[in-house]
């Protein structure tokens, strides 16, 4: 039996403004993120990380076929505290759309909005 291990590899947050977008996901998350090259049609800023490795690898990524939204897909990002986060969330310009609360034993979680339009959503332990 093979063991089992998380298939997700990539994931992209669908932006309008990519400056302002940058600087909400950077001042949150406290990570710098790296311009990847394109064709020029879209615009890509990748989050920190490096394929192939654990964990799934990402990007905030301007595209005239994507928008923001609130409906469908919700990634939840890794963090010491939903709360603090989230603070530091509405501080740069986003929401609490639900604040922390207990999942039980697998900790807490809370649904913030990005400066987009997107409904993001957070998972601590603490």
């Amino acid at each position: 039996m093979q063991a089992i291990r998380n298939p997700v590899t990539w994931f992209e947050i669908y932006v309008e403004d990519m400056v302002r977008a940058r600087t909400f996901y950077e001042a949150v998350f406290d990570c710098v993120l790296t311009p990847e090259l394109t064709d020029g049609s879209f615009e890509v800023l990748r989050f920190p990380g490096k394929m192939p490795g654990i964990g799934a690898m990402g990007a905030l990524m301007k595209h005239p076929m994507r928008k923001p939204s609130v409906e469908g897909n919700m990634i939840y990002f890794h963090c010491d505290d939903c709360q603090i986060i989230a603070e530091r969330a509405v501080n740069s310009g986003g929401t609490i759309f639900r604040p922390k609360w207990s999942v039980g034993k697998d900790g807490f979680i809370a649904i913030i909005g990005d400066s987009e339009g997107n409904a993001i959503g957070l998972h601590s332990f603490n």
